[in-house]
């Protein structure tokens, strides 16, 4: 089910490149529409009212990004501290779905118009790190490989809080997003199970074959 609905609150970003940042996700009332972003435009992703303010984010491969509740509880004990829906700076708070077991390229339906494809993973990087305020955050989030995954805008439409999530394709592949996750940030060994996956950006899959080279 998907929890909450987070758009972006824009931010003064003191720990990356980019002057803004818009990882400060709240929850809001639907209905949302959530579209493809244009290639070509900076910043774009899938959320009206949503926007990314750096060039390593946003665009059709990085629309939406989603992170289960589930994850999200276990983070809290962890780290002894609330954490509300958005604050990973996800798009959508899911609750009853295995994000980080998905397969990269499966098809989840929202509601009963928007269909989305699991992409890629997140890639933790400073500006999480600094917007959470915990030392080493990037090692110690790398290290449990639950990354939460972004998708790709198949089918647009509207969506609003306690809409389903339905799972409407699985590849046949065994690729999930944590495997896709470790095998991008150190396991080398995993690197060789990404070069057949056509839902997964060429780009990571350039990587991927220069690393193996």
């Amino acid at each position: 089910m998907l929890l909450s609905v987070n758009i972006g609150k824009p931010r003064t970003n003191q720990w990356n490149k980019s002057a803004t940042t818009g990882i400060d996700k709240r929850p809001v009332d639907g209905p949302i529409m959530v579209t493809a972003p244009e290639p070509a435009a900076p910043g774009a992703v899938g959320l009206a009212g949503d926007r990314t303010f750096s060039s390593g984010h946003g665009g059709p491969d990085q629309a939406v990004y989603a992170y289960a509740r589930e994850d999200l509880d276990v983070w809290q004990n962890e780290l002894g501290r609330t954490l509300p829906d958005g604050v990973f700076g996800e798009n959508l708070t899911t609750t009853g779905i295995d994000v980080n077991g998905a397969l990269i390229g499966e098809r989840w339906r929202l509601g009963s118009e928007v269909v989305l494809e699991v992409s890629r993973p997140r890639i933790p990087c400073r500006t999480f790190q600094g917007w959470l305020d915990e030392e080493g955050w990037i090692k110690r989030f790398t290290r449990t490989a639950r990354p939460g995954t972004y998708l790709r805008v198949i089918e647009p439409g509207a969506i609003r809080p306690g809409d389903p999530i339905e799972l409407v394709h699985r590849p046949q592949h065994d690729v999930t997003v944590a495997i896709a996750f470790r095998a991008l940030t150190g396991e080398s060994d995993l690197l060789p199970r990404l070069l057949p996956l056509e839902a997964l950006p060429e780009e990571l899959r350039d990587k991927a074959r220069r690393r193996i080279a």
